[in-house]
């Protein structure tokens, strides 16, 4: 376990991210959503992430139901504000959004220090519980003025108050995320797609950024929403069809990996697990067997040689660490 910045808040190394449980592209069922819980539990996982946004509360409301039995103490979970979920009657699917539910809500941004607290406040009775461990201020990449102005200190007092143990921001990008590590007090960011085997953008400036400042990354999106976990033609990367010379790239990582005794899902992982800032690395995981796999691949050892040959062939920059490493 490690501990997010100064909050004493602790995660696992590998975490469950519970967007696939709110039926991202494709729907689950309430069982197949419980049994990936179950087997992440049993695989030792003990951090959950969740948002509103996911399955416009789906996604919460089955977390808190599957975890409704274990000791409270014996996991972290964190959720997410910035957008509030509104009734709306006008019926149609919520798959412009990326989820297969049906749209009884619809989502509103909002980053004022209410909107803060009545969005924590309904993300825990969707949750059945009376606290969550961490929140995340998600996706503020447009209402960057409101999000630092208002949400920022909003969190920042909840966390005085002892309402949340952690504070930070969860986004698709790595900029504003070193801005935030940089000019606020946050535990913690998530970073999603942009440190991975096919994008080191967090290289540059917010991992250094939080080594500097003492905050913990959080990675998501290790395989950049698919591409990495099994590379072929229709395969996604940033939640879109990937384009022909990243199915490349990632097919010839693939192939690099078999040559070495590996696998890609195994050295995606490992690769986002190396780097010194990283707390932990959330898997975005739909049924038990994805959970199971994950946590297989987690564990398991990659070779140097397959390091050193990523970096010999220019499909891995020289300044990024990799298992057993120091940064250089």
């Amino acid at each position: 376990m490690t501990v997010l910045g100064r909050s004493g808040v602790e995660v696992a190394p590998l975490g469950f991210g519970a967007a696939g449980i709110g039926n991202l592209y494709t729907a689950v069922s309430d069982e197949q959503a419980h049994e990936a819980i179950d087997a992440a539990w049993a695989a030792g996982m003990r951090y959950f992430d969740t948002a509103p946004h996911y399955g416009i509360g789906l996604s919460e409301r089955r977390l808190g139901a599957a975890l409704r039995a274990r000791p409270r103490t014996e996991y972290t979970i964190s959720t997410k504000v910035g957008r509030r979920l509104e009734p709306w009657d006008g019926g149609g699917d919520d798959l412009a959004n990326g989820f297969a539910v049906p749209a009884t809500h619809r989502r509103v941004w909002d980053f004022s220090a209410d909107g803060v607290r009545r969005s924590l406040e309904e993300s825990l009775t969707r949750l059945g519980l009376d606290r969550v461990d961490a929140v995340y201020l998600h996706d503020p990449d447009d209402h960057a003025d409101q999000a630092f102005r208002e949400a920022y200190p909003a969190l920042e007092k909840l966390r005085s108050e002892g309402v949340v143990g952690a504070v930070g921001a969860g986004m698709n990008q790595a900029g504003m995320l070193a801005r935030f590590v940089r000019d606020t007090d946050v535990d913690m960011v998530l970073c999603a797609g942009r440190y991975t085997l096919l994008d080191q953008r967090a290289l540059t400036d917010l991992l250094p950024a939080a080594q500097e400042r003492g905050t913990s990354v959080v990675v998501g999106g290790a395989f950049n929403s698919g591409l990495l976990a099994d590379p072929r033609p229709g395969a996604t990367y940033n939640y879109t069809q990937a384009s022909a010379e990243l199915l490349d790239r990632a097919l010839r990582l693939k192939t690099l990996a078999g040559r070495h005794g590996t696998t890609l899902r195994a050295s995606a992982l490992a690769f986002c697990a190396a780097h010194p800032a990283v707390a932990s690395v959330l898997v975005g995981t739909r049924s038990a067997d994805e959970v199971r796999d994950c946590a297989e691949q987690f564990t398991a050892p990659v070779p140097a040689g397959f390091w050193q040959e990523l970096r010999d062939t220019g499909l891995l920059p020289p300044g990024a660490p990799v298992p057993t490493e120091e940064p250089s």
